[in-house]
């Protein structure tokens, strides 16, 4: 099963980029000789750019072969046999085993997907918080 990110998530980064690179542009067509900072603005819309179409290719969470794992640059894998309590703080799930722990954070989560998650992470009859 895969989850996915909210659509807006996917809009504010691509917003954000486009805001930054159109500040960018006044920055530098404004000035005769642009500083050197004056070029991290560019520096940051390609970030969020970047962000913008991972958050598009790829999924949040995926959960298969009895594995669930939370994409990303630090993602983690963990299997659902070694998950000992689950706990709802604030918003997010935070999913403990013996050696490992995964936050997911459930608002950038698409709403039915969430649903999905919900009822996929019931079904391990885990000890909640």
């Amino acid at each position: 099963m895969k989850i996915k990110y909210k659509k807006t998530t996917w809009i504010v980064n691509l917003i954000a980029a486009l805001v930054w690179l159109f500040y960018f542009g006044i920055i530098v067509f404004e000035k005769e000789e642009p500083n050197w900072i004056d070029y991290g603005w560019i520096v940051i819309s390609l970030i969020y750019f970047g962000l913008y179409f991972y958050q598009v290719k790829y999924d949040y969470i995926t959960i298969e072969n009895d594995t669930i794992r939370v994409h990303g640059p630090l993602g983690k894998k963990l299997k659902l046999k070694d998950i000992k309590r689950i706990r709802k703080f604030a918003g997010d799930y935070i999913i403990k085993s013996d050696q490992t722990e995964i936050t997911i954070n459930t608002k950038i989560i698409d709403s039915d997907a969430l649903h999905k998650l919900n009822t996929e992470l019931e079904k391990l009859n885990m000890y909640w918080i």
